[in-house]
């Protein structure tokens, strides 16, 4: 499973193993049910907000549209990761991965993981616009531009992967092979180069934390104007009401940008521990924000109940008894 190279006594792996997160070794089977529920309630949650968004003409204002690409986008990050973890609790084989499905894997969670990161700007954006400038909302977040703005956050995510992924695995990586981390990530894999990886980490520093940090900044500066515009609301009930749209976006915007910041400013530190932070956005945030969007908004949990109870009512009766 290795293949020889030009430079003599070198060989470069074509396989890497993944040693998972600390102490599921120690009881796999009860971590595997626990990772088997996390990943069908992701799963199931996601896509029921996606359906429900999609098929509910009540909620098709931008916000729920965005809404609409997050859930997949959550779904399609727990596939990511998550299965692997499951398949590498089961036998040993299960956390072998090789080469290229090493680079994919990094390749996927980060377009994933970064397209995530534009998506919540857009929709700081968006939340801004409605509260802070109601009387143009309906025509500065028209239609064309709601598309274009989450066509343009895939797009970018792409672009912004690709780049990492380039880099990461121009590489030559001649062994050890064991990554000290559940998934393919770029800091555990680096740390396996047989070569210098200074150029990587500085590129990895400056970019990841330009997009983070530049996402993050408008963010909070879309949010400095929609406090100010909420405390000009005389009554506090409209108060109450203009912010209630806002805190379910920026519960869900903590939970992804804290984990993140404690791993990316250390790219040296790979573990099994520090995995831990990787866990909450990779995993459990994916799993709660569709619980988070609807458990806060009126609107999305009637229409589930719609949308449940015409599924009750297209569902065929069963067949009396003769």
């Amino acid at each position: 499973m290795i293949r020889e190279t030009e430079a003599p006594n070198q060989t470069v792996v074509d396989y890497f193993f993944l040693e998972g997160l600390m102490y599921t070794a120690e009881h796999p089977s009860l971590f595997f049910l626990l990772f088997l529920l996390i990943y069908s309630t992701t799963v199931t949650g996601n896509l029921l907000i996606l359906i429900t968004v999609g098929s509910d003409p009540h909620l098709c204002s931008p916000m729920y549209h965005f809404l609409g690409h997050l859930s997949l986008l959550d779904a399609c990050l727990s596939t990511v990761t998550v299965p692997k973890v499951m398949a590498g609790l089961l036998t040993l084989d299960g956390k072998a991965i090789s080469f290229e499905g090493c680079a994919l894997q990094l390749y996927c969670f980060h377009f994933l993981a970064s397209t995530e990161c534009f998506l919540y700007t857009a929709m700081a954006y968006d939340r801004y616009l409605a509260i802070c400038r109601p009387l143009h909302y309906p025509l500065a977040m028209n239609r064309r531009l709601c598309a274009g703005l989450a066509g343009m956050t895939w797009t970018v995510g792409a672009v912004h992967s690709a780049l990492h992924t380039c880099l990461t695995f121009r590489l030559l990586y001649c062994g050890p092979r064991h990554i000290a981390y559940f998934f393919c990530d770029i800091p555990p894999v680096l740390k396996l180069a047989c070569a210098d990886t200074t150029i990587n980490e500085l590129v990895m520093l400056a970019n990841i934390g330009i997009v983070a940090a530049g996402c993050l900044i408008l963010i909070v500066i879309s949010y400095v104007f929609i406090a100010a515009a909420v405390l000009r609301i005389r009554t506090a009930a409209g108060r109450k009401r203009a912010f209630s749209t806002c805190t379910s976006h920026l519960t869900v915007v903590l939970l992804y940008y804290l984990p993140p910041v404690c791993i990316y400013l250390q790219p040296r530190s790979s573990g099994a521990g520090v995995g831990a932070p990787a866990v909450f956005y990779t995993i459990v945030t994916p799993m709660l924000n569709p619980f988070i969007y609807t458990l806060r908004n009126t609107e999305v949990k009637q229409a589930l109940r719609r949308l449940l109870s015409q599924g009750a009512r297209d569902s065929p009766a069963d067949s009396p008894p003769r």
